[in-house]
């Protein structure tokens, strides 16, 4: 975990050199002080020498503005490497989470991905700048103070060693207790983004169903959850502070006790006890300083492994070492495929898929919910990697292909359809960031969107609000339709992505694909029979594997599944969906 952490300092290696540095050149400048000081009480103030009571108070005040700067330069270089090292973890991990396959993100959640970025990055900042200046200061005013201490008087430095022990055994009792409970804590920071994440994105619904009150009291079970945790956890760092004092008080009642019958004796100087109570000060206050770091690098423990995890997970999917840079053509061969989510996994999502598309045709894909039409779909973009078999596309095994050119020729319109923020242009330009205005409007052309585009008082420049909220599902899923079809693909794959349109508007997006792209091969995966029926084959999927392919009308004469959705669907009254000259312009 340590060194995972510290290859996220890069850049900030100087500044995390010299903040340590300037904070030891800092500790040296005050420990010398009550030395000094020591000598002006003896040497000057008793032997009633005027002439070095000036000359080592202004020795003093150049040590006391050494002090300063060094200070200063500490903090600031303190401050830059720490804010540095956060912006590298950050960056780090969102770096490898777009590596990520979609296996990879499964394994989190995205609530827990993003306590990582904030709170957890937010810790380990505020422990990493404990550690470079507190971390070096304590320690080294810890030693430097002992050391005068026991130049000044051995036996008395004795109680400042008894001291330390007593300490270090309550810090590493009280670390050992905290960190599991650290552990959890953070584990509770996900559940309560999660549920501020569900509640916020599905505010609609929630208002819809009046389900206010009971959203309210999860999210309120869950912030308990944090609290309970946290007093338990702070409760027994609390114990941090009393026995600090304790050892405190007990020094300078020892101190003074034994120091007194030193100076009666003659062992001891006044000069020398006043110096010795400064540096009782300073051990202290270093102790006390170390157990704040203690207390921090316990809390950032846990978050130092969680952001880790993350900085280490490695993609399940990566480009092969002699990557197929050039799609040949449009062709999908499925290869005795199984696939399952999760290797332990006793139910497969696909089961011996032999399946063989020729470039240029289209398939519609047809089955019940559950049924493997996504998974199917999934597997030709190399989204996720078969169990066994393969999936070939223009006669090569998609684990031959260069990732980004795979992915380029092979445009996928996902269930959830996703727009940013930013205009319709800047949308469609995902799929092209080059593409021309033109070139955006003929593809919306082909997915129907321009004649609602046509209809805003901007145009392809009016402004999409976060997650395409101020846009109908419909006007949503063309918008995605245009954008996949700007990058005009070998291969193009429509995951359910016509549902929320009527269906006129659905055979005028499925007519313009047969006239304006005839050599991609379209897959398109629908609930509706008059979505598919006009394709070159359809694919009835049940339970993972093939039931039938063939036209429409083979169908219909040879599988049961297909003729059961058709009759249901014709019975029931087929779709009454009407193409709407003023669909919902909400902008």
């Amino acid at each position: 975990m340590v060194k995972t952490l510290l290859g996220q300092v890069r850049q900030y290696k100087k500044d995390s050199l010299l903040s340590p540095l300037f904070a030891a050149l800092e500790v040296v400048m005050e420990v010398l002080i009550p030395f000094i000081t020591a000598i002006i009480i003896d040497r000057g103030i008793e032997a009633g020498n005027i002439k070095n009571v000036y000359s080592y108070g202004g020795l003093m005040l150049i040590l006391a503005m050494f002090s300063l700067l060094f200070g200063v330069l500490a903090g600031k270089y303190a401050a830059s490497a720490s804010s540095g090292f956060a912006c590298n973890l950050r960056d780090g991990m969102y770096e490898n989470i777009q590596t990520f396959s979609f296996s990879n993100i499964d394994r989190y959640s995205t609530a827990g991905l993003v306590t990582r970025m904030t709170t957890d990055v937010t810790n380990v900042q505020n422990a990493y700048q404990m550690i470079l200046r507190i971390a070096v200061r304590s320690p080294v005013m810890l030693v430097s103070s002992l050391v005068m201490c026991m130049i000044i008087n051995v036996k008395l430095s004795m109680i400042f060693v008894v001291a330390i022990v007593v300490l270090a055994a309550v810090l590493v009792l009280i670390m050992l207790r905290t960190m599991k409970l650290f552990d959890e804590v953070f584990k509770k920071y996900d559940a309560l983004n999660i549920s501020v994440q569900e509640n916020v994105s599905a505010i609609r619904v929630v208002k819809a169903y009046v389900r206010e009150s009971y959203e309210n009291e999860k999210f309120e079970k869950a912030a308990q959850n944090l609290y309970k945790l946290f007093v338990k956890a702070e409760g027994i760092l609390a114990f941090n502070n009393p026995v600090m004092m304790l050892v405190v008080y007990g020094c300078i009642i020892g101190l003074s006790w034994f120091g007194a019958k030193y100076i009666v004796i003659g062992g001891l100087t006044t000069g020398e006890l006043t110096s010795m109570f400064s540096y009782i000060m300073s051990i202290l206050m270093s102790l006390m300083m170390l157990s704040m770091v203690f207390v921090m690098i316990t809390m950032s423990l846990a978050s130092g492994r969680r952001i880790s995890e993350v900085l280490n997970e490695k993609p399940d999917i990566v480009n092969p070492l002699n990557p197929v840079n050039e799609i040949t053509d449009g062709s999908i061969d499925f290869n005795h495929v199984n696939f399952s989510y999760r290797e332990d996994s006793e139910e497969a999502a696909l089961s011996d898929i032999d399946l063989h598309i020729r470039s240029g045709e289209t398939i519609g894909i047809i089955g019940g919910t559950g049924c493997g039409k996504s998974s199917l779909v999934n597997l030709i973009s190399r989204l996720y990697d078969v169990s066994d078999g393969s999936v070939c596309v223009g006669g090569k095994d998609v684990r031959e292909y260069d990732l980004e050119t795979l992915r380029d020729q092979v445009a996928v319109v996902l269930q959830k359809n996703v727009l940013f923020s930013g205009t319709i242009l800047e949308n469609l330009r995902w799929g092209n960031e080059n593409a021309t205005e033109e070139e955006c409007t003929e593809v919306c052309r082909q997915a129907c969107a321009d004649e609602f585009i046509q209809r805003f008082p901007d145009k392809y420049h009016t402004c999409i609000e976060q997650g395409g909220s101020n846009v109908s599902g419909g006007q949503k899923q063309r918008l995605c339709i245009a954008r996949a079809l700007l990058k005009k693909p070998k291969v193009l794959i429509l995951d359910d992505s016509t549902s929320a349109v009527d269906t006129a508007t659905d055979a005028k997006i499925r007519d313009a694909f047969t006239r304006k792209i005839p050599g991609v091969t379209k897959l398109i995966i629908a609930q509706r029979i008059l979505s598919v029926q006009d394709a070159d084959r359809i694919l009835v999927l049940d339970d993972g594997r093939i039931s039938g392919i063939d036209t429409h009308e083979q169908l219909l004469a040879t599988n049961d599944i297909y003729r059961e959705i058709y009759e249901t669907q014709i019975k029931g009254g087929g779709d009454f969906d009407q193409a709407s000259g003023k669909e919902g312009e909400q902008l």
